[in-house]
């Protein structure tokens, strides 16, 4: 086993998993904002020793399609705009997407459905999201998971689910107020999403909202203004493939986001 391998893009030669501070891009030696205080925090967090095991035993093992890369295999924070009017929230990094590049939903067939769409409908600089540090930016918009440690079969237990939760939460605590829109992927997202606006004393609708792609519920910040909170299947390969979710479905979502996000008050 290699003591490193050199990034993709960059050339610099990493340990995997990657050690804190050493250049990954992204991944600055010294956060200074908030949220890149929140980030450094987050991304060395061991707190639960099943997602460690894993997520590091997949940096270690890798896939035959990525032997030559070095993995993240670090938990996976927050990312895209510092004041977004729009909020996804998803479920977990995924083994090799995520927990490999370091970047949320990057790297794997369910992110390139996503920047796919998200570019599509005017929130997203560029249609792919491959590496960190490639270039890409999100418009008005932040992506964050509410596991932050890939999980193995991509199945959290609800201790590391609640174990995770307060990361959520400071992100929320730095982000909140702007956001206008929260699109949840999936019923973990949507389920992750309602109690994380609940703790930070948002009004949320009562009896709870259900889940369901196009769903739309009304949430209510602590400053009065409505932010609305819209469902839309995960795009996993399980729903792609099997065209439960199609390109049209994705976009009409993500459209109705931007537009709701970018609406003047």
């Amino acid at each position: 086993m290699p003591d490193g391998l050199p990034h993709p893009l960059t050339g610099e030669v990493f340990a995997s998993p990657v050690p804190p501070g050493t250049g990954w891009p992204d991944d600055p030696a010294e956060p200074r904002t908030p949220l890149e205080v929140l980030a450094r925090e987050v991304t060395t967090c061991r707190a639960c020793p099943r997602l460690v095991a894993w997520r590091e035993e997949v940096a270690l093992t890798r896939r035959a399609a990525f032997a030559d890369q070095p993995y993240w295999g670090r938990p996976v924070a927050g990312w895209g705009a510092e004041h977004p009017r729009l909020l996804v929230v998803g479920l977990a990094p995924a083994a090799h997407g995520a927990n490999r590049t370091g970047r949320i939903f990057t790297g794997d067939r369910s992110g390139d459905w996503l920047f796919a769409s998200l570019h599509r409908v005017g929130l997203a600089e560029r249609p792919t999201s491959e590496h960190a540090g490639d270039g890409q930016r999100l418009v008005h918009t932040r992506m964050v998971a509410a596991v932050r440690c890939a999980p193995p079969q991509n199945r959290p237990t609800p201790a590391e689910r609640d174990t995770c939760a307060p990361w959520l939460d400071r992100e929320l605590a730095l982000v909140g107020e702007h956001v206008r829109v929260v699109v949840a992927l999936g019923a973990f997202g949507w389920a992750a999403a309602l109690g994380g606006v609940r703790r930070a004393g948002w009004q949320v609708p009562r009896p709870a909202a259900r889940f369901g792609h196009g769903a739309q519920a009304r949430l209510v910040r602590p400053d009065g203004e409505e932010v609305a909170l819209l469902g839309c299947y995960h795009p996993s390969q399980q729903n792609t493939f099997t065209g439960r979710l199609t390109e049209p479905m994705l976009d009409e979502v993500l459209g109705r986001a931007a537009a709701l996000a970018t609406m003047e008050r």
